[in-house]
């Protein structure tokens, strides 16, 4: 990496701080934007400090910066810098933050090399720009990281690549079930993002990472220091935050292709009588007048439906609980009112031609999304009536057949921007694929129409981590699989297993296929539903990490890299993933299964299910019921701190007035924020949230948890906790220096309106139970405690 002898002298060093750890709670440390611009005879270089992790290099041919493409958040993350620029400097100009962490990047004027080196003064990277200013990326790097991003497979490949990244690799979302970004990443302590659209990378070099744009030169880079917490962090503040989803979406979602009205409603009715939780039914093609005139693609199938565009159907399943969603597609029929509105007024995608229909077999044509009319248009008068009137999410399909990487996200775009402006309830989306930038408006994505059978789902392990690996942290699938015979008994049901630890958990089948859970026999059916009622149980716990992922960009699911980076046995690792901070999940994946080999990374865990508990960096085996399909292999991290509430047929059918809390004092400090709001409107954004940190440690002497004042001017319905602590036998306990009493017997304590503590046993042992409202700052001590 050399280039002519420019600037000679000149250095700059940015000391970069990094966020130390991730928590909802957690803020950076303040920093005014410094920057820096060299002029060179092609043109200038910035370097500019845009967060205490982040660093943007940007190179203006002639002086003229590029527009940034839709990968950046478009209402912008840089502030403006009011502070005259460096320029030119002989003396190293350095910015001292505070922090824990940090990076150190220098400017090479002789060789054309930005230099990024860690607190420790370890090279990290180094950044030719000469290859910038031809409109490449060349990044060196020590041989020996191990690097991930970049994108993952088509919906068919039953073999998808693990996490790890190397040699020539596509970054796109042109096909279905691709999640792609510009951005590389180590566990090393960086990332690299490109300001393009579609890219093609090469590393096949082993210390060097090249990539070159397909649609345009890449002049704009963002550098990501820490770890990957915190690098994730840096990329969601600049390609944007994803709103939060309703909170019904944490729920069970029930797709079906080929329903009418009246086995809608013998589902909902079927799934109440058997105490099946039921959160969202979405419709296929059924829902809508595809082929019809007067904006089919947009209004309710009346034949089908008769009671959909009255409201009668929507206000009969709102008293059931059951929301509904639709699937919209990225076409119109041209020989249509709406085709020849989209005619008169140029609303065609360029690259797409006229052609039949698979299902309707008259002609359509694909919309261009970019074009800001046709999205104004796209959530037109026809649609904000099935809106009103039942339709309340979108199931966006086939927006990948026109080489396009962000015909999906201004599909979506369009219907996220009309419904806020039309409402106050949040959107909710799910698309066929994923490019970075698409998850600002309220942006899910599905693996495709997958293949049925046990190697299509033993693949979706590594396709959803990868899909994480670039920020598509609101993942799904076709659970059950799509395409393909019917999946027998055994791996429906462990594919709900599978499913329930996954963001968005929705079954589906292709055309006449169901997939409730009774048509699958009576132990399908028990093993089925035990999975959906634990997720259920589970909703404050994935609520409070939808709030984490909306805040940070870190989501429910994540590699065990994240937690892990220096651990060489996870590096390419999809048969585990972490769910939330403190569940590890290694869902049954083999027909036929009797035990499976799980390694548990550093630290102590605990058998969910009995108890059990293992000392981490090591391989477990463990054994699996091969003919109920009863078990789905859980592990509780050490420092676990974990909310539940009573199993509900849907997500808020009753008021939580209280919720249980288990918790695992660890070695190490540990802490959860419950979260609460609406769950159905924006009005978080504006502050109506219940944010409440609890902080978790033990000494010598026993155990603390101190219950923090909530943030946020929400009411939730929670007014007290049962706090469980595991591994515990309590001589006392006390609240603020005060002596809580005690109790009889720990369901005498939950029924109870006043605080107080009990101890006993439950499957993972000795167990303290502490009641206590939620009024104000609580510090709860509690003594004589030690994990037996």
């Amino acid at each position: 990496m050399t280039g002519r002898r420019l600037l000679a002298g000149s250095l700059l060093a940015v000391c970069l701080a990094l966020v130390p750890t991730l928590s909802a709670t957690a803020t950076s440390p303040a920093l005014s934007p410094t920057r820096a611009v060299f002029a060179l005879p092609q043109g200038s270089l910035e370097l500019r400090v845009a967060s205490p992790n982040i660093l943007r290099i940007s190179y203006a041919p002639n002086g003229v910066a590029s527009a940034s493409t839709p990968v950046v958040d478009p209402a912008g993350m840089l502030p403006v810098d009011a502070s005259p620029a460096l320029r030119n400097g002989r003396n190293p100009e350095k910015l001292a933050t505070t922090g824990l962490d940090g990076f150190e990047a220098s400017w090479d004027a002789t060789r054309q090399v930005v230099t990024i080196v860690d607190r420790r003064h370890k090279r990290l990277l180094a950044i030719d720009v000469t290859a910038l200013i031809h409109g490449r990326l060349a990044v060196e790097h020590a041989a020996s990281d191990a690097l991930y991003g970049i994108g993952g497979t088509v919906a068919t490949d039953l073999h998808p690549d693990g996490l790890l990244r190397s040699g020539k690799r596509d970054a796109r979302a042109g096909e279905q079930g691709n999640a792609g970004a510009p951005f590389v990443w180590s566990t090393a302590g960086y990332g690299v993002l490109a300001d393009v659209l579609g890219a093609h990378f090469d590393l096949t070099t082993a210390s060097l990472i090249q990539a070159s744009g397909v649609s345009a030169p890449i002049h704009t880079v963002y550098v990501f220091g820490g770890a990957p917490s915190t690098i994730f962090r840096g990329l969601a503040q600049v390609s944007g935050h994803g709103p939060l989803f309703p909170k019904w979406a944490m729920g069970f979602t029930n797709s079906q292709w080929s329903i009418d009205e009246p086995e809608l409603l013998s589902i909902v009715k079927t799934y109440r009588a058997k105490q099946i939780p039921l959160d969202n039914i979405t419709l296929d093609f059924d829902w809508k007048a595809w082929g019809d005139d007067h904006y089919g693609e947009f209004r309710w199938n009346e034949s089908k439906f008769p009671d959909g565009p009255s409201g009668k159907l929507k206000r009969e399943l709102d008293a059931q609980g059951v929301h509904l969603t639709g699937i919209m597609k990225p076409r119109v029929h041209v020989d249509s009112e709406q085709g020849r509105y989209a005619s008169e007024h140029g609303f065609w995608l360029t690259s797409s031609s006229p052609k039949p229909d698979y299902f309707s077999h008259k002609i359509i044509r694909e919309l261009d999304f970019a074009n800001p009319a046709v999205r104004a248009w796209f959530f037109n008068d026809r649609l904000r009536h099935a809106f009103d009137t039942g339709i309340v999410g979108w199931w966006n399909d086939e927006a990948d057949t026109v080489d396009s990487d962000i015909q999906f996200m201004g599909m979506q775009r369009a219907l996220y921007d009309g419904q806020r402006a039309y409402s106050d309830q949040r959107v909710w989306s799910i698309n066929r694929n994923f490019y970075l930038g698409s998850q600002r408006y309220a942006y899910a994505m599905w693996s495709g129409d997958i293949l049925t059978g046990f190697e299509s789902m033993k693949a979706q392990r590594a396709r959803m981590l990868a899909a994480v690996d670039v920020g598509a942290t609101l993942w799904g699938m076709d659970g059950g699989g799509f395409q393909g015979q019917a999946p027998s008994p055994e791996n429906y049901a462990r594919w709900i297993q599978f499913g329930a630890f996954t963001p968005i958990f929705r079954v589906h089948g292709t055309f006449g296929q169901k997939r409730q859970p009774w048509v699958y026999g009576p132990v399908a059916e028990r093993a089925a539903t035990d999975a959906i009622r634990l997720r259920y149980s589970l909703i404050p716990y994935i609520y409070a990490y939808e709030h984490v992922r909306a805040t940070t960009g870190v989501g429910l699911v994540r590699p065990l890299i994240f937690d892990w980076p220096d651990d060489r046995n996870v590096r390419d690792d999809v048969d585990a993933w972490m769910f939330g901070d403190y569940l590890l999940v290694s869902p049954v994946v083999e027909q036929g299964q009797a035990s499976k080999d799980i390694y548990l990374p550093a630290g102590t865990w605990t058998d969910f299910h009995s108890g059990k508990v293992y000392a981490g960096g090591q391989t477990v085996h463990l054994a699996v019921d091969s003919k109920r399909w009863s078990d789905i292999p859980l592990f509780v991290r050490d420092g676990a701190i974990v909310p539940t509430q009573p199993v509900m047929n849907y997500v808020d059918e009753k008021s939580v007035t209280q919720l249980d809390v288990d918790m695992f004092p660890g070695a190490s400090p540990s802490e959860f924020t419950l979260y609460d709001d609406d769950g159905r409107t924006y009005a978080y954004e504006k502050g109506a949230f219940a944010a409440r940190p609890l902080k978790l440690s033990r000494d010598g002497s026993g155990v603390q948890v101190r219950i923090l004042k909530q943030v946020g001017s929400y009411k939730s319905s929670v007014t007290s906790l049962v706090l469980k602590l595991h591994g515990i036998r309590a001589s006392a306990v006390t609240a603020n220096g005060k002596p809580l009493p005690g109790a009889k017997e720990p369901d005498a304590l939950r029924k109870s309106s006043s605080d107080g503590w009990v101890t006993g046993t439950d499957r993972f042992g000795e167990v303290t139970y502490i009641r206590i409202g939620l009024d104000a700052l609580t510090d709860l001590r509690i003594t004589g405690g030690a994990r037996t």
